[in-house]
């Protein structure tokens, strides 16, 4: 029922810039918030940022003042602009959204992007 489709993964140097978006499609109702996370080897998933309808976001304390997340709501999309990075950037990137589809508007589900590796080379 929905996609999420991601795009502007892959490899930068060390101090570069990298943005990715992920676009959600489907039988959507409402999405109450879209975001990204990632993992690196052997540590466990964590938040990079996210935003909600209404525009609040939230960042990890290890990108803010680095990353911006922003949203364009009427595409269904989010963007991550990366600055400054650095190598303990090297990720893969998930993009999240919680979201309603049409066949139950109710509820709010987690849907989750395949995820597109970032990787910060000096």
């Amino acid at each position: 029922q929905v996609q999420l489709v991601e795009s502007g993964g892959g490899l930068v140097q060390v101090g570069g810039s990298l943005r990715l978006s992920c676009a959600a499609s489907g039988s959507i109702v409402s999405i109450n918030r879209m975001g990204w996370y990632r993992q690196a080897p052997g540590k466990q998933r964590e938040l990079v940022a996210d935003i909600t309808s209404g525009g609040n976001t939230n960042y990890g304390d290890s990108v803010k003042g680095r990353f911006t997340i922003s949203r364009d709501n009427a595409k269904n999309t989010v963007s991550l602009q990366m600055n400054s990075l650095q190598p303990e950037d090297t990720a893969v990137y998930y993009c999240n959204a919680l979201l309603s589809v049409l066949l139950t508007r109710h509820e709010y589900n987690n849907y989750w992007g395949q995820g597109t590796q970032v990787t910060v080379s000096s």
